[in-house]
């Protein structure tokens, strides 16, 4: 099948990876496929699985091999390494178990800042009481 100029530009160059990102830096994901050493790393035996499919771990960085492969840099917290994986080998889990990272987080903050202006109220107050008693 013969491509427009147009529509070439809207194939991914390896035609696995979508165009844009699938994943975000940050993003809760989960390996489908296990990672195997393929002799580069020197810790492990050849053909060794350094991470069994089901584990789960955060996108730590986006970058691309060759220019047209897109590698998610992923650290798999349990695990304690970070490996390089592709799209097909990993699913997006935030929106299966409904736990969202950034809301929690926001959540921390607001009350944090709450704490602490009503801390900042109570000392303000405290100091305005013992000028009026001088």
């Amino acid at each position: 099948m013969e491509l427009t100029h147009a529509q070439a530009k809207l194939v991914s160059p390896s035609l696995k990876d979508e165009i844009i990102p699938v994943f975000r830096i940050g993003q809760r994901v989960r390996l489908l496929k296990p990672i195997r050493n393929d002799g580069t790393n020197p810790f492990h035996e050849a053909n060794e699985v350094l991470v069994e499919p089901g584990a789960e771990g955060y996108v730590k960085h986006i970058g691309d091999f060759l220019q047209v492969i897109r590698i998610y840099e992923v650290n798999f917290i349990e695990e304690g390494n970070t490996f390089g994986c592709r799209e097909a080998e990993l699913e997006a889990i935030d929106d299966v178990d409904g736990y969202d990272e950034v809301e929690e987080e926001l959540r921390w903050l607001r009350e944090h800042r709450a704490e602490k202006a009503a801390k900042r109220a109570a000392e303000e107050a405290l100091k305005q009481s013992q000028e009026k008693e001088a």
